[in-house]
């Protein structure tokens, strides 16, 4: 797709998860709203996969977990608008019985969804097993996983990376939003992460890292790392965003976590956001 294109589309998706959350009364918009473009960029632009035929094992397909599952509105407007399910589903998130629970969830059978997420710290390890299998059954296809970078305050993520690094599982591409805040305030205050690329280094993966607003920048990367692939080591994407993306009283801070819009709220926001693919 041409740059604007995915601009656009990432416009709304940010005007889906503003609805979605607000109409909940629940929901977290913060972090979901500063990975827009990297998962607009991602299912419409990078990943070789099907909507239309979705199935559990997804052979011959790339995959994508989510471990940080709390940023589900995000993943579910990526999902609706690259035709997994009808978009009028959006305005069923965290309802009664809705496929759209507040943390993806496998139960529920939604198209997209491989792994139950939100208790942080398991996606790569989740992610890591898929790689190995594909390699197994000679596929060739890439798995990719997103994580928070609270999330790797997690001991498990960091057991993953050093199997991963060990076992030479190079068909993984991993990105970290680094964004700099969690629920409690900036992740440096709550238990600071050092130095993230020396340590992924450290830990025998290849770094990149990227701007993640910048839809150029992320094309570029993602396809730096995919030509990396296959070549012995694992990859991850130390990827800067700010929370609360492309709504001006929702930047800058760790408030808007896990807070939904009032009406006055949303209206504001979604007079800063561009309708690009029709409302749902």
């Amino acid at each position: 797709m041409e740059i604007q294109q995915l601009t656009a589309i990432a416009s709304q998706v940010r005007r889906d998860i503003l609805r979605m959350v607000s109409g909940a009364n629940s929901g977290h918009p913060g972090g979901s709203l500063g990975c827009a473009d990297f998962l607009t960029v991602l299912y419409f632009e990078m990943m070789h996969h099907n909507s239309d035929s979705f199935s559990m094992d997804g052979k011959g397909e790339d995959l994508f977990f989510l471990s940080n599952g709390h940023i589900s509105p995000v993943w579910y407007s990526v999902l609706a608008r690259s035709g997994y399910f009808p978009a009028d589903e959006l305005g069923t998130f965290r309802k009664l019985n809705t496929r759209l629970q507040g943390h993806p969830s496998t139960d529920k059978k939604l198209p997209g969804v491989r792994m139950a997420s939100g208790s942080l710290g398991q996606g790569l390890s989740v992610a890591i097993g898929a790689a190995q299998t594909k390699k197994m059954n000679n596929d060739p296809s890439t798995v990719y996983t997103l994580h928070g970078d609270g999330e790797l305050q997690e001991g498990q993520i960091w057991e993953a990376a050093m199997y991963a690094a060990a076992n030479k599982v190079d068909n993984v591409i991993a990105t970290i939003d680094y964004n700099g805040r969690q629920i409690d305030g900036d992740v440096d205050e709550v238990l600071s992460l050092g130095n993230l690329a020396q340590k992924w280094q450290a830990f025998g993966w290849e770094v990149l890292e990227m701007d993640g607003h910048n839809i150029p920048e992320i094309v570029e990367t993602m396809n730096k790392a995919k030509k990396m692939l296959q070549n012995g080591k694992p990859i991850v994407i130390i990827m800067k965003t700010e929370m609360g993306q492309g709504v001006d009283f929702m930047m800058g801070s760790h408030k808007w976590h896990g807070v939904a819009p009032n009406a006055e709220q949303l209206a504001n926001a979604l007079g800063q956001l561009e309708e690009t693919l029709g409302d749902y």
